[in-house]
Formats: structure tokens, sequence, C-alpha cells
């Protein structure tokens, strides 16, 4: 992997002093320290560990809280990203040609043929799907920005999609990279207009198809109970039904010409790449909705309702104590959830004002180094600890121990995401599941490292964890079982795996 300090050498003329060579490895790293990195990404490497000592703490946090807006990749990793057919074409032309591919398989008259056309489209729909799955994990595992990327997958599995639901395969990827990504770091209102405009949502929890006279709830219940207020929060099924009248006309439009509206209608339309807001769908009553009244006017009604969620008090707490949940505990200190409820309500929900309050209370210190990694962190952090320096170049094996954990890109088949209790991820099948991926990866995982379309492997290098850079810190967390279980090991695989299926490295 790249060291970030590579991409920041200008700003850091400024902000320090100029270093020797070999400054930050002559500097001690402590087990706090460590934990701290590892719990703010995908796994703490030492590229990782050498950019916190340079910068130091404070200076280290900045950058991860206020990442730029354009993502940095070192550049063999962007090349296989743009090479990707579905990173090479906007959502509404990937909608376009899929939709297109979908009617004419329909319209083939010879029996045999639709079928096999049906086939073809849903291989190349599912062919998507795997490319965007493949960008997801070299973005996860490369970008300097790690903290962002921990809030892409948070903000991802709060606002979750399922990829197998018709053509949402073919939008997940855009979805992932520019509604959620994009805003991962920004305000929550923005986010939560962003998944709300975008086709893969509303084809998920089934907008698309909510039209005056024809009213369909789902999605409006989904925004209530999962993505805003939350459950038991004081909304009524009165608020449920009005929102989804609210949210009647928005929905999704991959064709090149607008729609025939009467002359009244037509500046009342909204596009916005393949998102439409069709005023011919919309209910335009007035609408009662968490005891105020909403005028009929058509989009502006989405617009309004959103900012009443984003401004009520149980759509702060619901987002600080999900995010309480995420780093700290299953069951987040109460004093904790208040303070970043507190400053979520007094900067507008800015994502890493309230990621502050949470970084810097006490609870979070105290809890450094006891959050169980659930299976995304887990299978991430032990890759990048064992393979720092070398890019992978084929991502299906990581998919597929993600699936085998039943935490795969993409995979959730429910609204609600995965579950961010630890308690979801610790049975014996589950750890019996890490032992086997420790012990793929520990021995050099060479599958990660050859094309998918090659038929050998290439020469396997077996990670030397015991010898890498700042295993020092690493040791001094070490349990004195654990370090004797490691002393018994007979080979640098048998170590790696056991290191890596540890309780501490879990954690």
């Amino acid at each position: 992997m790249l060291s970030r300090r590579s991409v920041l050498a200008t700003a850091l003329t400024v902000a320090a002093a100029p270093r020797v060579k070999g400054w930050a490895a002559s500097r001690k790293l402590s087990p706090q320290d460590l934990a701290l990195i590892d719990l703010l990404t995908w796994g703490a490497t030492p590229s990782a560990l050498d950019e916190f000592l340079t910068l130091g703490r404070e200076q280290w946090l900045h950058w991860q809280l206020t990442p730029p807006p354009q993502q940095r990749l070192p550049f063999d990793v962007q090349q296989q990203i743009d090479a990707l057919p579905v990173s090479r074409s906007t959502v509404l032309e990937l909608g376009r040609d899929f939709e297109a591919q979908g009617h004419a398989a329909n319209k083939i008259a010879d029996q045999d043929a639709r079928i096999d056309a049906k086939k073809n489209y849903q291989k190349a729909m599912a062919e998507m799907a795997r490319q965007s799955t493949s960008a997801s994990i070299l973005r996860a595992l490369y970008s300097p920005d790690q903290l962002r990327e921990r809030m892409t997958w948070f903000w991802f599995n709060h606002f979750n999609v399922y990829q197998a639901k018709g053509t949402v395969r073919v939008l997940v990827g855009d979805y992932e990279n520019n509604a959620i990504r994009k805003n991962a770091m920004g305000h929550f209102r923005d986010i939560l207009m962003a998944t709300l405009r975008h086709p893969a949502m509303l084809r998920f929890l089934d907008n698309a198809d909510n039209k005056a006279g024809h009213i369909n709830e789902n999605y409006a219940r989904e925004i209530m109970e999962l993505h805003t207020m939350g459950v038991g929060s004081g909304y009524t099924q009165q608020d449920v039904e009005q929102l989804a009248r609210i949210l009647t006309g928005a929905g999704i439009d991959f064709r090149l010409t607008e729609p025939k509206l009467k002359p009244e209608l037509q500046s009342l339309l909204v596009r916005d790449g393949a998102f439409l807001f069709n005023p011919a769908r919309h209910d335009f009553s007035d609408k009662v909705f968490l005891g105020h009244t909403i005028k009929g006017s058509g989009y502006p009604e989405i617009e309004q309702a959103v900012d009443m969620l984003c401004a009520h008090p149980a759509t702060a707490r619901h987002i600080a104590h999900r995010l309480a949940q995420y780093f700290v505990a299953d069951e987040p200190p109460e004093a904790l959830v208040a303070r970043m409820t507190k400053r979520f309500t007094e900067t507008d929900g800015h994502i890493p004002s309230v990621l502050d309050a949470l970084i810097r209370s006490p609870e979070f210190t105290t809890s450094l180094g006891t959050r169980f990694k659930d299976p995304v962190r887990y299978v991430y952090s032990a890759v990048r600890t064992a393979f720092e320096g070398r890019v992978i170049v084929n991502t299906a094996p990581i998919q597929g121990w993600l699936n085998r954990l039943s935490e795969g890109v993409y995979n959730r088949l429910t609204p609600d995401g995965y579950p961010l209790d630890s308690t979801a991820w610790s049975s014996s099948g589950q750890m019996m599941a890490r032992f086997d991926i420790a012990h793929q990866i520990g021995a050099g995982a060479p599958k990660l490292f050859s094309r998918p379309d090659e038929v050998t492997v290439g020469e396997i290098t077996v990670p030397q964890l015991q010898h890498g850079p700042y295993f020092d810190a690493w040791h001094t967390t070490l349990s004195r079982q654990t370090r004797a279980a490691l002393e018994k090991a007979t080979s640098p695989q048998e170590w790696n795996t056991l290191f890596l299926s540890s309780p501490e490295f879990m954690s």
C-alpha cells in the first residue's frame, strides 16, 4: 500500500517540521494508539501507524475527519477500478441499457430463445454487481481516507439496499459511491436526500411504484423506522401513510425524453439523472405529517418532510445511538449518546462533528480494544495487516469469505442492514470459519494475487507478521495465553494463523 504521506507532503511542510527517514519508526506507539487506529480504519497497517506517528494524534484525526471531496487511491488501485465497465458508465446509462435489454428479452417470440436471452440478461446484471463489489472492496482496503471508508460501510448498512432485487445489481455500485461515499462525512440531511433520490433505493423499497391512487408505503415506513426517527419514537401509522402520499411521484426514469405533461404541471417536474419527480403521479392534496400541515405543492413537500425528520429530536438520538453502537459497545453508555445527540442537534447533523464528540469522549477511550470485530472488519483488517505493500488483483476470495461469514457486500436481504451488535457474530460456527480464513490469509492467500481468468496461481508469499514493523505494539496487547500459543508455532504460516485468529486481533 502506498503511504498517505506522499499525498500530504505539500500540506505538511507548514504543519510539521521536516522529518528524517526513520523518524516515525524511532517513536513508540502505545497500545491505546494502536487500538484507536485499528478501530477508526479497516485495520492498522505499518504505513497507517507510520502516518499516525508522523502527523501526531490530533493532525491524524483532523485528516480522517475532514477528508478531501475527491477520493484518492494508489495509482494501480485506481487503474483497476477504472478498467471495470461498471465504472465507465453513469447510472442513467446503465439503467437505460439494462432496461432495454430486459424489455428486448421479454419480447422474443421463440420460447427457448427468450429463456436464453433472459439468462444472459441475469448474468450480465450479476457481472455488474460483481464489478461493483470488487470496486467497493478495493476502495475499503486501499483508500488513505479510512474513516470515510468505515463510515461508507456504516451508512450503506443504515440505508441498506439488497443487490439481488431486480435491477438493483446494476445500480448498487453508483449508489454506494455517489449517494453514500460522497456524503458519508457531510450532513445527515444530504445523505438522506441522496439516498431518497437514487434509483437503487427507489427500486429496492418500491417507491418507484408509489403514485396517487396506488399508494405504496414501504419506503415511507422504512424512512421513519430505520433511517430517521427509529422504532418507538412517537410517529404513528397515520404519519407513515401521510409520508407515503408526500412521496408519490418520486421515481425512476431512464429515458432521455421527458414525460408528456399537462401545461400546468410541466414546471413542477424535477429530474436529476435517473431520478424523476413526475407531478402527474403525485397526490397534491394537503397532508398532516408529524402534527404539521404540509400544503400540496409537489416536490417541495418532500423537502419539507425531510427537513422535519432531520430536525426531529428522535432522529438525532437514533443516529447518535447507532454510531455509538458501531464504534463503542452493543449497549453504549447513555451519557455518551446524550452528548452525541446534543452535538448532532447543534450542528444540524454534521457527521464529522458528531464523530468528534464520540472520539473525544472518555467512554470511547475506555472502550478502545474491546469492540469485537464483525466479519467485514475482521476480514478487511486481516487482509490489510497481512498484505501491506501488495495490491490485490482478485477480490473474489474476499467476497467469498464475507459471504461465508454471512456479511457479504450488498448481500443483506432486508432493509434493516446487518446487525451492529457483536453477539450476532460470535457463534462457534463463526469462530471456526474465521480460523479457516485466518489460515488461508496466513498462508499467503495466493488467489488474491492471481487474476480470476488465470488457470494457475503465482508464487506464494507468506506474510511475515511476527517480524513486521510495529509488531512490538501488537505484542504488548497479547495475553499470556496467546503469547504461549504463538511460541509453539512451528512455521510462519501457523504463527500467522494463530495471531489472526487470536481474541486480541478480533477486538
